[in-house]
């Protein structure tokens, strides 16, 4: 059985601490606009997966109930920064499976003001689920005060620039390429235009990354309304229902590790896979793909993903960046909405608001963000510790 996403909704991604609102009237704001999207009422709901990392365990259902008091199954998603596409894939199982006609994936997250944190439990990185990452990259090199991951990212950017010759203005290409799609998005937590070398003379966080390559600490949320084949027909849904052709997840193998190379443990391993297998399942390439959103927590990891998508050969992705054909005009556009760095990353979020995006840009509805001709979309979602999930979207046909 096939699954659609009919309808989408997010909020503002803004910076913590700026308003009084709760993760609950961020989540009811996307909620209700992905429902009104649809066209379809909450009652109409039957599952209801909701992706979160830094509120109460049972936040989902306290988020949801400001829907509506219906009595559905919550189901409350936790994984890492991979959080939001793995609460949108339990939504295509749902549908996918026969089990439910109509759910709502819907991501949301309050944050703190500052660097993001490293998953340490309390401090103690021996608790950590991501311990064993730490200790990849310490054992290379070395443990500083800089934000954790800062560190591991940027550690994965020295090894890039050691072992390809990978520059600093390439790294710093992707964070000005990324200001520069947001200032069209009015949803993005960051307007401003920033060239390379503004970028390269922001704030180091970590060498080589710039405050200006780093995404931020963000609050908001975001929701997808995914429904059967049928329940499309019967809505008279079809001519906007967006196909999830594929989807995939995989988590850390031998060879995240066994390198010792940080590249591997921030999660390029994962991708490639991940994409291997949506390709496969999908009978279509990257070749076939228009608009990408991708998880570009860091610039480092932005170029990573272009080698682990499979747009690139390894080492070349830096060059792949500079020659401009990854923005409009060139062979894909990655991250319209100004990804990560400049749009936003509240955690639980944003693996769903790539698909508000990519869904806005197969409909023909991204306004001044619009890539022309967009009909399929590929969205990537990673987390550290550590899971990556790939989505492959088809748009209906426009005339």
């Amino acid at each position: 059985m096939k699954a659609y996403v009919v309808g989408v909704g997010m909020t503002r991604f803004e910076k913590p601490e700026t308003g009084d609102r709760q993760y609950w009237d961020l989540a009811k704001e996307a909620g209700t606009r992905a429902l009104g999207d649809a066209g379809i009422a909450y009652s109409d709901v039957r599952q209801v997966p909701v992706g979160h990392c830094l509120q109460p365990s049972t936040a989902g259902q306290r988020a949801v109930y400001e829907l509506g008091l219906t009595g559905v199954p919550v189901y409350n998603v936790d994984n890492n920064c991979a959080t939001g596409a793995s609460a949108l894939m339990l939504a295509r199982q749902f549908v996918e499976g026969g089990i439910s006609d109509c759910v709502l994936a819907l991501g949301f997250e309050k944050m703190k003001r500052g660097a993001l944190g490293g998953g340490a439990g309390g401090g103690d990185l021996a608790a950590s689920p991501v311990a064993r990452h730490y200790g990849i990259m310490a054992a290379r090199h070395g443990f500083e005060a800089s934000p954790p991951t800062a560190q591991i990212f940027g550690a994965a950017a020295r090894e890039h620039m050691e072992r390809y010759g990978t520059t600093e203005a390439q790294l710093a290409a992707v964070g000005a390429k990324n200001h520069r799609h947001s200032a069209h998005n009015p949803y993005a937590q960051f307007r401003d235009v920033y060239g390379v070398d503004e970028v390269l003379a922001s704030r180091v966080v970590h060498r080589p990354l710039t405050k200006l390559q780093c995404s931020p600490t963000s609050d908001g949320a975001a929701a997808a309304v995914v429904v059967s084949e049928r329940f499309a027909e019967e809505r008279g849904l079809a001519g906007r229902a967006v196909e999830i052709v594929a989807q995939a997840m995989t988590t850390d193998t031998e060879e995240s590790f066994a390198s010792g190379s940080c590249i591997d443990v921030v999660g390029q391993p994962m991708s490639r896979e991940a994409a291997r297998q949506v390709y496969e399942r999908a009978g279509l390439g990257i070749h076939d793909v228009d608009v990408v959103e991708l998880h570009d927590c860091f610039s480092i990891n932005e170029l990573l993903t272009y080698e682990a998508l499979g747009m690139c050969g390894a080492g070349e992705s830096g060059k792949l960046v500079e020659s401009g054909a990854t923005t409009y005009g060139g062979r894909w556009v990655v991250n319209p909405s100004g990804g990560l760095i400049s749009k936003g990353h509240p955690l639980g979020a944003t693996g769903i608001a790539q698909v508000v995006e990519l869904v806005q840009q197969l409909r023909g509805e991204a306004g001044e963000r619009q890539v022309a001709g967009a009909r399929v979309g590929l969205a990537h979602n990673i987390g550290l510790g550590g899971a990556a999930v790939v989505t492959l979207l088809r748009g209906a046909a426009r005339t």
